[in-house]
């Protein structure tokens, strides 16, 4: 009972690191911002609502698939969206 106990201890503290971790990957890196509806497929920076990790874009263009890009560029892109 107690291995159960320990194993279900360090499933939650995974869960909760994990957690941070991506509430800190949801901030754009200082001079950058999210720009949406412009990736290539499998070029994405990050996760969406349907997959976590970057280069998983299925598609060209999908508006929910972003990139890191200098401030003030993505409005300079045709169908860019700045994700706030």
């Amino acid at each position: 009972m107690q291995h159960s106990n320990s194993l279900l201890a360090l499933t939650v503290a995974s869960m909760i690191t994990a957690g941070t971790a991506a509430a800190h990957a949801a901030e754009a890196p200082e001079g950058k911002e999210k720009c949406t509806g412009i990736v290539k497929a499998g070029m994405n920076d990050c996760g969406t609502s349907q997959h976590a990790c970057s280069g998983m874009a299925k598609t060209d263009n999908d508006p929910e698939e972003w990139i890191y890009l200098p401030k003030g560029t993505c409005n300079k892109i045709t169908d860019g969206k700045v994700k706030s």
